[in-house]
């Protein structure tokens, strides 16, 4: 089973990846995992990544692409996976059909977790990250039992910069310019599944396995 995650950012759409990946026991492969992979083992699509990186500037699609046909040619992948981050655009979208035709494959299942900006911004302004440890709480959903402080090493809790309204909002302008046009392309394809993503996450896994099986 081949699938593709999409949603705005804050939508949840990794927390789903993750427990259908547990499910199925397909792997969730996420872009910044893959950069992270091949840059550590100094690959040469690493090298390259990484110059561009290094250089502040955003990764080209042809190399984006190439870093992904690569990880899902891995063995693990041979009863499928789960891509979540990527595609983000049409092109990419495009380059990805290209590459899984040749194999004779194709992307079964394109799930968008929808959810209403004006949830996204409470959902992700209500998020806090521990300064030391990196755990994360919300403040209405998973609040810390000490206010303001860490439950697993007592660091200071933050509002990072990623989560605050403002950022939040530019991100979600990106996410229906670039991302939002694909929920379209998988619709003529006749392999969206569309989910109400504002419901709980066991919900919300639920629905979307009802129709996966």
């Amino acid at each position: 089973m081949k699938i593709v995650m999409l949603g705005a950012p804050g939508a949840g759409k990794g927390t789903q990846a993750k427990m259908l990946s547990e499910k199925y026991g397909i792997p969730h492969i996420s872009t910044g995992d893959i950069f992270r992979m091949n840059i550590k083992n100094n690959t040469e699509l690493g090298k390259k990544a990484k110059g561009y990186m290094d250089a502040g500037q955003l990764v080209p699609d042809e190399l984006v692409v190439d870093l992904v046909v690569d990880r899902i040619k891995a063995k693990d992948c041979m009863q499928g996976f789960i891509l979540d981050g990527f595609p983000r655009t049409i092109p990419q979208a495009e380059a990805l059909d290209y590459a899984l035709n040749n194999q004779n494959e194709k992307i079964d299942y394109a799930i968008n977790v929808d959810v209403p900006d004006e949830h996204i911004v409470e959902r992700m302004s209500g998020r806090r990250a521990c300064s030391d440890c990196g755990a994360t709480y919300h403040v209405v959903t998973i609040p810390s039992k000490k206010e303001g402080i860490c439950d697993v090493c007592g660091g200071t809790l933050v509002l990072r910069e990623d989560d605050k309204p403002e950022t939040v909002k530019k991100r979600l302008e990106v996410y229906h310019e670039q991302t939002k046009p694909l929920i379209d392309y998988y619709n003529k394809k006749e392999n969206l599944l569309k989910v109400d993503g504002t419901q709980g996450i066991q919900v919300v896994f639920e629905e979307i396995t009802k129709v996966l099986g």
